[in-house]
């Protein structure tokens, strides 16, 4: 390990990097390829998500979504004007959509500066902008919109991660801003109103954290170091780097049960198995994000002539086509078990009638 300094107390970024690789790992799963199927009466196809509840097209750009583990709820960021009755700027602003109902609420009204997240029951989003001066972590409870602010004056904070029942916000600050002279990684437990300390880095190179669904485990990476760490809050103690000494990662997400590791190395991605301390290649492969279960990977292949997004069982070596057309997606873009992943894309024969001109949020059901 290189260079980590951390300490407990009480109180979900991603680049290839060019190091060769030198893991412990499982051979790779050969894939066979097969095509999403359009949609039937099983819910299989694409959908518009970006669209106000009778369906009308944004009139902005739409991105930066996440899906909950059971598909039901997307939260997205819009500059759209015309999705719900109460927006009347084109300021960027936080969205819900709720698939059951096929209603579209926003949240508050803080210019998000990193996607927004939501947690797995779709009880609260979280995202992170500019306020006023300051800077702030916004915590919204979706049913009522009630906002909470996390407070991160005098600090730059990084993209929060959110527990499955948004009991716990992981997040990196950076612990002076004249001059920056480090960073935190810090958990947060809304319930108990205590905070604790993950990592104290001793750098202000872009880090991150992802929080496992029951707040048990934090991955985050030290990007000076080029590392990815396993905190477990149980002792307290960290482990890693998962990737093996003398290898440079990126961290992509810690699956929901906490017992997958995404990371990135050289032109490849790399699942870590945690129980075993094995890890799956992806060749060629820069991974996006992983499903709550840890079975299926969403990966951008890095083959630019064929599909952009791709999704992979982990377990088969089966590859599903999320879109063909240019599109991208973030952590948290695939429901649990594979069935739907959401992503962005500015193509407009994606679904028929999009004549809007705009970057839209979609998502695909695979059944």
């Amino acid at each position: 390990m290189r260079g980590h300094a951390r300490r407990s107390v009480s109180g979900r970024g991603r680049g290839a990097l060019s190091a060769a690789v030198a893991v412990c790992a499982v051979t790779a799963v050969p894939p066979t390829t097969a095509t999403a199927a359009p949609a039937t009466a099983s819910g299989a196809g694409v959908e518009r998500i970006s669209v106000a509840s009778d369906g009308t097209q944004g009139d902005g750009d739409s991105a930066g979504a996440s899906i909950t583990s059971d598909g039901r709820h997307i939260v997205f960021s819009s500059a759209a004007k015309n999705l719900t009755a109460d927006t009347t700027t084109a300021t960027e602003r936080v969205y819900v959509r709720d698939q059951r109902t096929g209603q579209t609420k926003g949240l508050g009204f803080l210019t998000p500066s990193h996607p927004p997240v939501i947690s797995d029951d779709g009880e609260y989003a979280a995202y992170f902008g500019r306020w006023f001066n300051d800077w702030r972590i916004r915590l919204d409870q979706v049913a009522t919109a009630r906002e909470i602010s996390l407070d991160c004056s005098a600090y730059s904070c990084s993209q929060p991660s959110l527990n499955a029942d948004g009991r716990y916000i992981a997040y990196a600050v950076t612990t002076s801003k004249l001059p920056p002279i480090g960073q935190r990684v810090e958990v947060q437990d809304l319930n108990a109103h205590t905070k604790e300390i993950v990592a104290e880095l001793d750098h202000t190179m872009s880090s991150w954290p992802s929080i496992s669904g029951d707040g048990r485990f934090v991955a985050y990476q030290d990007a000076q170091a080029e590392d990815v760490l396993l905190w477990d809050r149980t002792d307290g103690t960290v482990s890693g780097p998962v990737e093996g000494e003398s290898v440079a990662a990126a961290l992509v997400q810690l699956s929901d049960d906490g017992g997958k590791v995404v990371y990135l190395s050289g032109s490849d991605t790399y699942v870590h198995d945690v129980a075993s301390g094995t890890a799956q290649p992806v060749p060629d492969a820069r991974g996006v994000a992983i499903d709550p279960t840890g079975r299926y990977l969403l990966y951008a292949p890095r083959d630019t002539g064929g599909p952009s997004l791709v999704l992979r069982d982990l377990r088969t070596g089966t590859d599903e086509t999320v879109s063909d057309q240019p599109a991208s997606a973030g952590t948290d873009a695939v429901s649990a078990g594979g069935r739907d992943v959401v992503f962005r894309s500015t193509a407009d024969d994606i679904v028929p009638d999009d004549t809007n001109g705009k970057s839209d949020v979609f998502v695909r059901h695979f059944y």
